[in-house]
């Protein structure tokens, strides 16, 4: 008999879901009347045995993608606790991998917009929010065995230092204008994920997970690393040279981390020397005017994993 994913002798892959679902949890604590919010855009993408929707117009083996919705809004309010946007992850997939028998994998993306509780005058409010700007974002990928594979992630940190960076001895050929330099500036908008060595739902065990904490110790570690001590800084000679640092400290400072991977384009800000046939030194650039532009910039992207002992 052939294998379910042959048809008519091709090979057919497939596998459907619903985007960009949007939902906002608010948890009001008993205790102290404070108040927790979270806003969050789920991706759900189910791979199931399906396969006669497509081929015999016969949809009696699909879920819904309006049903996947509706769940996401189910799930939320079954979490009568606060939790992380990796367990709502976690928690969606084992849900639809052990409701339906059909399905085999189930892969939830979910992006947290950046609301963070306001200050007045000093004191957290019990429940006023801003909107910040980085992103929180986790993947789970769960078989219906429990295989699990789970990421988390930040998406648009920007950073930059007026200063500690330079870029110097790279390839020279007839195409080069490029000026070396040992002194620069450096902007970037990182977008960084790093996978748990999790690899069941088994593994990860009970009790609380902590994964809000360990993704703001994360962030830390990152800006940390790009920036060095307050008054002296660390000197970068290449973005690719400070992408390795901080993705090599994550590693070393988390040891529950497998891998992470990091992406940071070289955001330019260029010196600004003008000049006329009248005037030839309008503005002399000495470290201080730039035109700031993000068109076209660099990219430079990678990854850092842990090599497994065979032993």
């Amino acid at each position: 008999m052939a294998p379910k994913d042959e048809i008519d002798g091709m090979k057919f892959e497939q596998r459907h879901g619903k985007e960009r679902v949007r939902v906002g949890r608010v948890w009001r604590s008993g205790k102290d009347g404070r108040h927790f919010f979270v806003e969050w855009n789920v991706s759900i993408s189910l791979l199931s045995d399906c396969i006669p929707a497509y081929v015999r117009a016969d949809n009696s083996d699909i879920v819904a993608t309006d049903t996947m919705k509706n769940t996401v809004y189910v799930k939320a309010k079954e979490c009568s606790e606060k939790v992380s946007v990796e367990e709502f992850a976690i928690l969606l997939a084992k849900h639809f991998t052990s409701f339906y028998p059909q399905v085999t994998t189930a892969i939830i993306k979910i992006v947290e917009k950046p609301w963070e509780r306001i200050s007045i005058s000093g004191q957290p409010h019990d429940h006023g929010f801003k909107l910040g700007s980085e992103r929180h974002t986790t993947q789970v990928i769960l078989t219906k065995n429990g295989t699990l594979q789970l990421t988390s992630g930040v998406d648009g940190l920007a950073l930059l230092k007026t200063t500690k960076s330079g870029f110097e001895g790279f390839i020279r050929d007839h195409n080069t204008i490029l000026p070396e330099t040992p002194e620069r500036m450096l902007a970037t908008e990182v977008s960084a994920s790093w996978r748990y060595h999790f690899e069941s739902l088994q593994s990860i065990g009970k009790g609380p997970l902590g994964f809000t904490e360990k993704y703001l110790d994360v962030k830390k570690v990152l800006v940390d690393t790009f920036f060095g001590p307050p008054k002296q800084g660390v000197y970068s000679p290449s973005v690719q040279a400070t992408l390795y640092d901080m993705a090599k400290a994550v590693l070393a400072r988390f040891p529950d981390v497998s891998s992470v991977q990091l992406k940071m384009p070289n955001i330019h800000f260029l010196p600004v020397n003008l000049s006329s046939k009248v005037n030839p030194v309008i503005v002399k650039f000495e470290d201080d005017v730039y035109l700031p532009t993000d068109e076209p910039h660099g990219s430079i992207e990678a990854s850092l994993s842990r090599i497994r002992s065979k032993m």
